[in-house]
């Protein structure tokens, strides 16, 4: 029976959002002419607020615990697993005060997909192609520069792919060990997604309806004497336990 609702809801959650998508591209593009950078982020933020609530055309409740005690005006390296292709609205959209860029594979950047494509170019994310590590690094250090510079926060999904059963892959330390060396000062904080994997549990479609999701921002990571690695595992380790515990 959740299937077949499933097959009847998806339609109109792809139609609201791909609604949003094509409106907000000509809206991104005038708000950067016009306001620069404020303006444009705005844009983008009221975009994936309705992102957001295209969920509850499934009936899929969105929960994001937020963690008031993380403070503003300085740079954060948020780090997450990573569930399914929906785990980057709430995060962009909750989290809206802290500037956040993601890492990003430059295909997204290149697909044309309105408003997420336009966004990764002129947004500041680092838009990295996986088969030229020298353009990677350079991509990355340029955030890491807008951090210090602007107190810019990054998004990383260090497993790098998603998973389709919740279970957590083994983290990577590539783009965290490079900000962490540029940008010393950044705050390590955790981000655990529980339950988007779900909502793909049948595919791109039908996607699966009533399905519960949360995103919990937890304690920054206390990183004083650790190495680049010792970071990672430790993320690794709090969120796997946060997560499949």
């Amino acid at each position: 029976m959740r299937k077949f609702i499933g097959f009847v809801l998806s339609p109109l959650f792809y139609l609201s959002f791909s609604v949003a998508l094509l409106l907000f591209h000509p809206i991104q593009w005038l708000c950067l002419k016009v306001g620069g950078y404020a303006m444009h982020k705005k844009s983008v933020d009221i975009l994936n607020g309705l992102l957001v609530a295209c969920n509850y055309t499934l009936f899929n409740p969105t929960k994001f615990i937020d963690n008031k005690s993380i403070p503003s005006g300085k740079p954060i390296i948020f780090i997450a697993n990573h569930q399914s292709t929906y785990d980057i609205p709430p995060m962009i959209y909750f989290l809206r005060r802290f500037h956040g860029k993601f890492i990003s594979k430059i295909e997204l950047a290149q697909a044309g997909i309105p408003s997420i494509s336009f966004n990764l170019i002129h947004g500041g994310a680092a838009n990295i192609d996986r088969k030229d590590p020298k353009q990677s690094i350079s991509e990355i250090l340029k955030l890491a520069e807008n951090m210090k510079d602007k107190n810019w926060s990054a998004f990383i999904f260090p497993e790098g792919t998603r998973t389709r059963t919740g279970k957590m892959k083994s983290f990577s330390i590539g783009g965290i060990a490079t900000l962490l060396k540029k940008v010393p000062e950044a705050l390590v904080v955790p981000i655990a997604i529980k339950g988007s994997y779900r909502m793909v549990a049948y595919g791109m479609f039908p996607l699966r309806p009533f399905t519960r999701m949360s995103w919990e921002v937890l304690d920054p990571i206390d990183i004083a004497g650790l190495s680049a690695e010792e970071v990672v595992k430790k993320a690794e380790e709090i969120l796997r336990a946060k997560v499949e515990g």
